[in-house]
């Protein structure tokens, strides 16, 4: 195997400014230098930058990588890229062990810059050989967040085997302005078969077409060899427009192979691909329920976490707005019921742990995020805010809703905002076993700076959540201390930044598990059906 490396001189993520572009990148090699015995290089790449590395492809020397990396691009910036090419014949992860195979300089503005945002750099590094080349290509990305999956299958594929039949893949592409095509996925591959039926595969929809259902799509149909030299057996075009509308008689495509059609007078086609179906998930009906936590404390002092200062907002205020502001967008009406809990009430002193913060029982909706951060603020000037922290109250309250509706047309989150420990830890872990087998996620942020390690216990990540000898069926909590989001310079913007993507970064997860744990199936995209509503809860 290769690897390929790539870092950014002299960046540091903590004093910089949030992007406002994300640019896809995209590297090929040809003519790599062949270092071994018996079998061509195996090709990989690592980007330290992006933290993530490309698939590896065995025995080729012209490695197309499926494996995108999204860098950050600053304008006003030179961002400077190294990359490195490994031959990697061992599983060590020490890249010691690799072998060196060439690398080349450039800046991510030269991509970006430069004739279709594609640029070809000849490797060097060894004295005296000739390294091949790298192609890299770069792409800005759409704000499309659709998700597709899709399952394909062919029918009297060529047979491209002497002793046997093929063994076919599929190849995706796609289209580029300059007319060149990008990878963009691979299937697996099915022995021994003319009539070969792929396993049902998830693609974003913007790696497919970069959000433009209309741009072609190429597929290539290929015979798998060992030594990585592939049978061509022929191609069809499409768009995701095309596909998306699931089994029909029009997505049945002709395989066809252009050198056998310029040759042979009755050459019809070299076998078909069917679409077996294609479900699109939109994220536009998700409904957002925002549960606060407000532990003891005075707004009007600065030491209090619920400061309201005329300058900038307060460490629950930033915490709301940052993950607030992204899960909004999967809302179809952006009303969001807001919740307190753990506070006095007027007129009487009541304890409550669960008060519409807008203070309206009837209609807890807040317009946007905005709406909740105002009804937020005023509650503070209404409410005394009083302990203990009990977490089980609220997570049953949302898992209530949840098992009411668990046919996979919704999905609730559940945000919650703490600056306390947890004065219920016995039944709050009851309450997360109960509710991991619901359409549930639930998000904890600790502001402030208390020690977490109860929350650490919930956020089953290493050790899965038990309560009473059972274990969770699911891990659903996610937890994150804010204080190791806050940008050293003052950034609000970064740290908010910073916190919604770690977040966030589990729930697409969480939600298919679920999914997948019900047996609940993807439906065909004829139909037109409507998305599975989450609701997050803050």
């Amino acid at each position: 195997m290769d690897k390929m490396m790539a870092s950014i001189g002299e960046f540091d993520p903590l004093n910089t400014r949030v992007p406002a572009t994300k640019i896809e990148v995209t590297v090929s090699c040809r003519s790599l230098l062949d270092v071994d015995t018996f079998s061509k290089s195996d090709p990989g790449m690592y980007i330290s930058l992006t933290f993530g590395r490309t698939e590896v492809i065995d025995n080729t020397r012209n490695p197309d990588f499926v494996r995108k990396f999204v860098l950050d691009f600053f304008f006003e910036e030179k961002q400077n890229l190294r990359f490195d090419v490994y031959n990697v014949d061992s599983r060590s992860c020490n890249i010691s062990k690799y072998d060196f195979l060439g690398q080349t300089f450039c800046t991510l503005g030269e991509i970006i810059g430069s004739t279709g945002g594609r640029v070809q750099r000849t490797l060097s590094g060894i004295p005296g050989k000739k390294c091949g080349v790298i192609i890299l290509t770069a792409e800005e990305l759409s704000n499309c967040r659709d998700i597709a999956t899709m399952q394909l299958c062919a029918n009297k594929l060529d047979k491209k085997d002497f002793f046997g039949k093929s063994d076919p893949f599929l190849v995706f592409y796609r289209s580029n302005e300059d007319g060149t095509f990008t990878i963009c996925h691979k299937t697996e591959v099915i022995k021994n078969t003319l009539n070969p039926v792929w396993q049902p595969f998830t693609i974003p929809v913007r790696a497919l077409c970069n959000g433009d259902y209309d741009r072609t799509v190429k597929v290539d149909v290929y015979d798998w060899d060992r030594d990585g030299s592939h049978d061509f057996i022929g191609e069809f075009t499409t768009s995701y427009r095309e596909l998306s509308r699931g089994q029909n008689q029009f997505n049945v495509y002709e395989v066809l192979n252009p050198k056998k059609k310029g040759k042979k007078k009755k050459y019809i086609n070299s076998g078909t691909v069917s679409i077996f179906a294609t479900y699109k998930k939109c994220h536009n009906a998700l409904l957002i329920h925002v549960y606060m936590f407000v532990f003891p404390g005075n707004p009007s002092q600065p030491t209090s976490l619920h400061y309201m200062s005329p300058y900038q907002m307060n460490a629950y205020a930033m915490a709301l707005k940052a993950v607030g502001e992204i899960i909004q967008d999967y809302d179809s009406d952006k009303l969001f019921p807001a919740y307190g809990f753990g506070a006095k009430l007027p007129p009487d002193g009541k304890i409550s742990h669960a008060f519409p913060l807008n203070g309206d029982s009837e209609n807890p909706n807040c317009v946007g995020i905005e709406g909740v951060l105002e009804s937020y603020f005023q509650s503070l000037r209404t409410v005394q805010l009083y302990g203990p922290t009990n977490f089980a109250p609220v997570i049953n309250k949302v898992a209530n809703c949840a098992a009411e509706i668990t046919d996979g047309s919704q999905y609730f989150v559940l945000l919650m905002i703490t600056d306390g420990v947890i004065s219920d830890m016995v039944q709050t872990k009851e309450a997360v076993v109960n509710a991991s087998s619901l359409p549930l996620s639930i998000i904890i942020v600790g502001v402030g700076p208390a020690e977490f390690d109860a929350m650490e216990e919930l956020d089953g990540d290493d050790v899965r959540v038990s309560s009473r000898g059972r274990l969770a069926e699911r891990d659903i909590v996610q937890f994150v201390p804010f204080r190791d989001y806050i940008d050293r310079s003052g950034n609000q913007v970064l740290s908010m930044a910073r916190l919604a993507k770690d977040v966030l970064a589990e729930i697409p997860d969480q939600l298919l598990s679920f999914m997948k744990s019900r047996g609940i199936e993807p439906r065909p995209a004829m139909s037109t059906p409507p998305m599975p509503e989450l609701h997050p809860h803050m």
